[in-house]
């Protein structure tokens, strides 16, 4: 089969999300979405029956339903049909051992935030990907909205002039009870430390606002002064974090990520100020964006109304009609084809789509969990990210 612009499409293969998996089928929607990819094979579960099962009901034939991850990249390798590319949508302490077997094949990679489970494995698999030349995506899709690349280029144009201080939020209220106790899938393995890792809402959301923090305003975070708390009684991991943060260039900034705040469902936001501007923006109105100058009145910026190019480039839907999650996925799909094809046909990618989140930004996020963690165990001292 053909994708828009006459080529084969890249044939796709997927590890974990399987039957039931939230997840996995918002990847299968949005790979679809731009007609870039064919799903062919996959690892969808943790045994062969269920595997193969999944597979059928998702159509992938029961030849390429594998009952391991490690059989899959060795006989994907082998193939002369094999997958190009790998989504990875498991839970975390799958992450790295899944990326490194496909990455040591030869296979590009999407995998799921947090990238890894330690900034150890994380150091390894940039590495591992530094030599072997794969494409490596992490699936930050906040940073594919339009409003969102909007931000990034009002900061990279000076807008705000200086900039002087961030504040990233991202609160939940979905684990404000013990669900766990319950049997909730989800819940089980998030507040697993053998499987979700050392961190609970730091990792599973406070990387998100991490990233897009400094995907926007191109700083890279220095050090971090952390409140680690757990509210819920039993609960393994922390479900709430606040943060202080030192970004370079003298800029400073807060963050705030819990999953136990009653009212909120998916309340990522961003706030950036500089001496000449403010700037916000909110994943729950992500179609609008929210520039104010200094003594001047708010500009509303609304996608597909002069939002700029880097916003206009993402847009699918027409202005008025609400674009967000699953179009995040699939313009991250989208540029991710192109980086790949690049590195088929033996040419510099688009720039634009270069701007994806990479294996350097899955180490970042495993510093600012590891960091925040050990602030919170040392009384919230400041802790560098490089420490």
């Amino acid at each position: 089969m053909r994708d828009p612009l006459g080529r084969r499409r890249l044939r796709l293969g997927m590890v974990g999300g399987g039957q039931g998996a939230l997840i996995g089928a918002i990847h299968r929607l949005a790979c679809r979405m731009d007609g870039h990819y064919e799903l062919v094979a996959g690892c969808f579960a943790s045994t062969p029956e269920r595997s193969r099962s999944s597979a059928d009901a998702i159509g992938v034939s029961a030849e390429r339903a594998y009952g391991s991850f490690a059989e899959m990249a060795e006989q994907e390798r082998c193939r002369h049909d094999g997958i190009d590319v790998v989504v990875i949508v498991t839970s975390n302490d799958l992450h790295f051992p899944v990326a490194k077997a496909f990455v040591e094949a030869g296979i590009h990679v999407l995998c799921d935030k947090p990238m890894t489970m330690s900034v150890a494995e994380a150091r390894e698999l940039a590495a591992q990907v530094e030599r072997s030349g794969v494409v490596f995506v992490l699936t930050h899709n906040y940073t594919s909205y339009p409003m969102v690349r909007a931000a990034r280029a009002l900061v990279a144009d000076g807008r705000l002039g200086v900039l002087r201080v961030v504040q990233a939020e991202y609160p939940q209220d979905w684990l404000s009870t013990p669900l766990e106790s319950a049997g909730q899938k989800q819940a089980l393995w998030r507040t697993d430390p053998a499987r979700s890792g050392p961190g609970g809402a730091v990792a599973d959301i406070g990387t998100h606002a991490m990233n897009l923090a400094t995907f926007v305003t191109g700083l890279r975070l220095e050090a971090v002064a952390a409140d680690v708390h757990t509210f819920v009684d039993g609960r393994r991991l922390d479900d709430n974090v606040h943060v202080l943060l030192r970004f370079g260039s003298g800029v400073r900034g807060m963050l705030w990520a819990s999953q136990v705040a009653p009212g909120t469902t998916n309340g990522i936001r961003l706030r950036v100020f500089g001496d000449a501007a403010g700037l916000e923006w909110a994943q729950e109105n992500a179609d609008r964006l929210y520039l104010n100058p200094l003594g001047q009145a708010r500009q509303i910026l609304e996608r597909g109304r002069a939002s700029g190019p880097a916003a206009d480039r993402l847009s699918r839907v027409p202005p008025g009609c609400p674009e967000g999650f699953v179009e995040g996925f699939a313009n991250l799909y989208d540029d991710a084809a192109e980086l790949i094809w690049a590195k088929i046909e033996g040419r510099a990618p688009d720039s634009d789509a270069a701007l994806l989140p990479t294996v350097q930004d899955g180490l970042e996020g495993m510093k600012f969990v590891e960091a925040v963690i050990a602030s919170g165990r040392n009384g919230s001292y400041w802790t560098g990210l490089d420490r």
